[in-house]
């Protein structure tokens, strides 16, 4: 599902479940799982599993993929960009040449409501409130207090690698155009410079099918032409 999210020079792969039997890690990979539970266990394995298959599409050979402290996110072959998600039922990775894009971050999240509304108001801003409750008389088949969350941690995972520094909920606000199954986080911080060019916020696109809501945003090089999140990547 993820590869509909994503523009062509991405290489993608995903699972829906676990293998069976008990998890082995990848070499170089046992010491990030030495205090973890088996269910952690299972989900970090196969989402590297699903991180290598990616990579594969790119022409590389399996290599252990640690991760960068203190943010954990992945830490790619040198001239790789990519992503990780997990959650309940799904697992996957996408990944790209930084020739072609200079950062992407996607996101799975079960699509369902988010837990309370304590979660709902760390997350958002009143400005956001009122658009999830605009959006909800539009479209309430969607749980799109849960999709905002998911959008702010694709933002927060392309992000990171740019600037090597933590992207709180408030700095960032997102708009969702349901007409096109896209979004935009404005940043509310100072961005990163992109090849001369200051970011100011992302682009990026939703799909909500099988009980998961899945966002992705890429961030290209000036040269390779417009965001393809300008338009509808995905289907509701």
């Amino acid at each position: 599902m993820i590869e509909e999210l994503l523009p062509r020079p991405v290489a993608t792969a995903e699972a829906f479940g676990d293998p069976a039997g008990a998890p082995v890690p990848f070499p170089g990979e046992e010491h990030l799982l030495a205090r973890a539970v088996p269910a952690r266990r299972r989900e970090f394995t196969t989402a590297r599993t699903c991180a290598r298959r990616a990579l594969g599409g790119l022409g590389l050979p399996p290599v252990a993929i640690p991760y960068a402290e203190p943010s954990r996110a992945p830490r790619w072959p040198d001239g790789i960009v990519g992503s990780i998600t997990h959650c309940a039922g799904y697992r996957a990775a996408a990944v790209a040449r930084d020739t072609d894009l200079v950062a992407l971050g996607f996101d799975a999240e079960p699509h369902a409501a988010l837990d309370n509304t304590g979660v709902l108001h760390l997350v958002t801003g009143a400005e956001e409130r009122a658009h999830l409750a605009e959006l909800a008389a539009l479209r309430p088949e969607i749980h799109w207090d849960r999709a905002l969350f998911s959008a702010k941690e694709s933002v927060f995972k392309a992000w990171s690698p740019l600037t090597g520094r933590w992207l709180d909920f408030s700095e960032a606000t997102v708009v969702f155009r349901p007409d096109d199954s896209t979004f935009t986080a404005r940043l509310l911080v100072e961005g990163p410079v992109v090849d001369g060019v200051r970011l100011t916020g992302f682009e990026g696109g939703f799909l909500v099918r099988d009980g998961l809501v899945l966002t992705a945003t890429t961030v290209r090089r000036p040269d390779n032409g417009p965001d393809p999140h300008h338009r509808s990547r995905g289907q509701l």
